[in-house]
């Protein structure tokens, strides 16, 4: 039977007292940013909770109206080098391959996207192929979208084919939510895990997924990480900090310590970014720093490797730590040669939110 998805609002106002106003300001946000949630992970959501996190995760707020912030936050546009194919960074090649996601998640920095045909879609798969093969700087690709697992597995295992082939690549990673929000999408597709198997003894296959509460680590979850471990995969988390969803030493904790005890390695944990829609989300960055802090006391030294980082139109940067009155920010990549490893330090305001392309604080 084919999961059901809820993308009309008819639903959830049966479920929610929503004020006749609220209900029209949410039928017009969702006509800028679409609402699409598979039955699995709609069932997570407590209904008797206005803060649930899953609700805030998948069902649209009245607050996405705030049309502030940016809809390209980290310059995409400006690193597209043919539509579907990025290279921000010398070492890496981003393949967005769609624009398709199994659920269209409240905080995404790519709403400029979902739903709607763009020329940053790959519909030349050969072209973005070729491209690499010719830079041969480039030692990893990124596929992503969308969600890569929203391909067919012939398109998958197109690429994979493909990219296999070039020795100048030392790994391949795949963006992908569905071990979050439609596990089945992996442990039911034997003939995708079966690629994914197969081309892992070729080159080194990494799953990026973006688990953002622990009570997203279901056991339907595990079921789909453990049928990705067991084809020789590495799978590596990254989170946003989201204000109302996981702001809290006490959460990020039980979401750190329960990826690991899953198996999945928490990698980033991101400044929420300044998206056009989103803004509601952010955290100030001075409380986040005291957050991760407070939040790596609670850490083991496995589930406490991961960086804080602000991915930026200059780079990604590391949201370092504090000293005295101070921020330290360190460039974790660069896409200018000028900002290698450039260490930086700011005075603490406590109302900054992000840095403009010039490193000033944004509020």
């Amino acid at each position: 039977m084919k999961e059901k998805v809820i993308t009309q609002l008819g639903e959830i106002f049966e479920r929610v007292n929503y004020t006749d106003e609220e209900k029209r300001k949410l039928q017009e946000i969702i006509k800028r940013h679409p609402m699409r949630i598979p039955e699995y992970y709609y069932d997570l959501i407590d209904f008797k909770k206005t803060n649930d996190p899953i609700r805030m995760l998948a069902i649209p707020s009245v607050l996405e109206g705030n049309l502030l912030g940016e809809e390209d936050t980290s310059g995409e546009k400006s690193n597209t080098k043919m539509p579907g194919l990025q290279h921000k960074y010398k070492q890496t090649a981003l393949v967005l391959c769609t624009n398709n996601c199994f659920m269209y998640c409240r905080h995404c920095f790519r709403k400029r996207m979902v739903g709607y045909t763009s020329e940053e879609i790959l519909e030349r798969k050969n072209e973005a192929v070729e491209y690499i093969r010719n830079h041969e700087e480039i030692n990893n690709v990124l596929i992503t979208g969308g969600d890569a697992f929203t391909m067919s597995n012939d398109l998958i295992e197109g690429y994979l084919k493909e990219l296999c082939e070039l020795d100048h690549l030392d790994f391949i990673r795949f963006g992908t939510r569905s071990i979050v929000v439609k596990p089945d999408r992996i442990y039911d597709d034997f003939e995708l895990l079966d690629i994914l198997n197969r081309y892992s003894k070729k080159k080194e296959i990494i799953i990026v997924t973006h688990f953002n509460h622990a009570k997203e680590i279901t056991e339907k979850s595990r079921k789909a990480i453990r049928a990705l471990k067991n084809q020789g995969l590495v799978i590596r988390n990254q989170a946003v900090l989201l204000k109302g969803v996981n702001d809290d030493e006490e959460v990020l904790a039980n979401l750190f310590n329960g990826l690991v005890n899953a198996g999945v390695e928490p990698y980033y944990l991101f400044q929420c970014r300044p998206v056009r829609g989103g803004v509601h989300f952010q955290v100030p960055l001075s409380r986040g720093i005291d957050l991760v802090d407070k939040t790596r006391e609670r850490l083991n030294g496995i589930s406490k490797a991961f960086r804080f980082i602000m991915s930026h139109k200059r780079g990604k940067i590391e949201i370092f730590g504090k000293s005295e009155d101070k921020i330290i920010f360190k460039f974790h990549q660069n896409k200018f040669l000028e900002d290698a490893n450039k260490v930086f330090i700011k005075t603490i305001d406590e109302d900054a939110l992000w840095l403009d392309i010039n490193l000033e604080y944004i509020k």
